[in-house]
């Protein structure tokens, strides 16, 4: 009898289903927070702060929701990989995605601060806009995008080793990887490889899931 009641107290989580589109709400959120942040903001010091102080707001608002799906989508990937997981890639993935997060979450602190400093007309625009743009582009493109360089290399490891995913798969996530790792470019735009590549990588899981549950062995 006592047995029972403890069966009955203590139950196995499960992972909730929508962990499975994390993914693509992440890649969604986190595009659109760069593309609108980007868009607004001068090309260079001398021209006007911002094009629409709007548009920084949905994207400083957009980016905590971002930044928690990406962290439904961490205990998605580990979920996954389950009792095939090795402590080191398992280590160096879920490190680098969290410090991947952490650069996203500066950036926009960063792009924040300047918008609220920028209101004060006794404020030096040119020169806090010069330096704001210069420390968020290096936060993303030379730390932010590194660390999601990491994040994928160290899961298309883990899928070549499994063959969880698909090895064509695997190789372009290793390529587009490489490619964060070795180009050194300031264009935010490059930012935007990354929630492509999770969005494509989702979509992938979620078509193959569809298809197992529809056509159960």
């Amino acid at each position: 009898m006592a047995e029972t009641q403890g069966e009955a107290e203590f139950r196995r989580l499960r992972t909730p289903r929508a962990a499975a589109v994390a993914g693509v709400v992440f890649g969604v959120l986190f595009a659109s927070s760069i593309v609108l942040l980007h868009t607004a903001l001068p090309a260079a010091a001398a021209s006007p702060w911002l094009r629409d102080q709007s548009q920084i707001m949905i994207a400083l608002v957009l980016a905590p929701f971002a930044g928690i799906a990406f962290l439904w989508l961490l205990g998605e990937v580990r979920d996954r990989y389950g009792e095939l997981e090795n402590r080191f890639f398992a280590t160096v993935c879920l490190g680098s995605g969290l410090l991947f997060l952490a650069m996203m979450f500066v950036s926009m602190a960063l792009a924040g601060g300047l918008l609220a400093v920028s209101r004060r007309s006794t404020a030096p625009q040119a020169e806090l806009v010069d330096f704001g743009r210069e420390v968020m582009l290096h936060v993303d493109n030379l730390y932010g995008v590194r660390m999601a360089a990491v994040f994928m290399i160290s899961l298309g490891t883990i899928w070549l080793r499994t063959g969880l995913m698909p090895r064509w798969l695997a190789i372009t996530t290793y390529l587009l990887a490489l490619a964060l790792l070795v180009v050194v470019n300031f264009s935010p735009w490059v930012t935007l490889v990354f929630p492509a590549w999770v969005v494509v990588i989702n979509a992938y899981i979620l078509a193959v899931d569809r298809a197992r549950s529809g056509h159960p062995d």
